[in-house]
């Protein structure tokens, strides 16, 4: 596929998908004509990228996951990394929550004094 068929059935910008390309994260083949042709599990694939950075992780980072992506398949390095991004996840998940609780109260303040 395109790279416009691309950005638009995963969400994300041309110009990101350039970017990921430029990273090393995502690879397509030229068409006679010069134009990039993507596999269809190029899809998953972006997404997974736009999940990751959602989650604060880093090009490089997602760059040391991408085997474990593709093939299922981890060694113990691996497996800490991913063990190690989790617990920094996990704890930016309490962050927001506890935000979220703070956010909440101040709703049912507001809203007790409107009342």
């Amino acid at each position: 596929m395109r790279i416009g068929e691309l950005a638009s059935r995963a969400g994300v910008s041309v110009r990101a998908l350039r970017y990921y390309e430029e990273q090393g994260l995502l690879e397509s083949e030229r068409t006679p004509g010069g134009q990039r042709d993507y596999p269809d599990t190029a899809v998953e694939r972006v997404r997974f990228f736009q999940s990751m950075y959602a989650a604060g992780l880093s090009s490089r980072r997602i760059a040391d996951m991408l085997s474990c992506f593709d093939n299922g398949t981890t060694n113990a390095q691996q497996r800490a990394m991913l063990a190690e991004e989790r617990v920094r996840i996990d704890a930016r998940i309490a962050e927001l929550m506890g935000a979220r609780g703070r956010l909440e109260e101040l709703i049912v303040a507001a809203s007790d004094r409107a009342g």
